[in-house]
């Protein structure tokens, strides 16, 4: 079997990546559904970095600083954040997470997670979750690049 084209790759992949996360957003508790998977994985990445500006995380994160300045006005609204002077250039602003910030952040992805794991039990053979694990390893990859 040939491998396909990268154009044809191109073109499934985003549309299967979208199908995912909204199903994957559909796992977690209905109270929990109106977190957006760009709040998530800001809220998460703002954990992994400790304090951080609005800048840092859009490059961070791949979005306009305009983007990523919703996504953190939205999660300070929420108490999720916190923000507080940058003590070495006090014209910045550092973004660290809450004590409820960190709450959300471990129930959400672990029932999210849960889902994605009893599925890929019962549907995805062992041969297909070692191609998984790599498409997961590129996907990152590609995201760096």
């Amino acid at each position: 079997m040939t491998a396909p084209l990268s154009r044809d790759v191109a073109h499934l992949l985003p549309y299967a990546m979208v199908r995912l996360r909204a199903r994957l957003r559909t796992e977690s508790a209905p109270g929990d559904m109106r977190w957006t998977w760009s709040q998530m994985t800001t809220l998460s990445r703002i954990a992994e970095q400790g304090p951080t500006t609005v800048s840092a995380l859009a490059a961070s994160e791949h979005v306009r600083p305009q983007s990523m300045a919703e996504t953190v006005a939205a999660l300070r609204r929420e108490g999720f954040i916190t923000k507080e002077p940058d003590p070495k250039d006090a014209r910045k602003t550092l973004i660290s997470i809450s004590d409820e910030g960190r709450e959300t952040l471990s129930r959400i992805p672990a029932d999210r997670e849960a889902w994605l794991e009893a599925a890929i039990e019962e549907h995805v053979s062992p041969a297909d979750r070692r191609i998984l694990a790599q498409a997961a390893e590129i996907m990152e990859r590609l995201a760096d690049s």
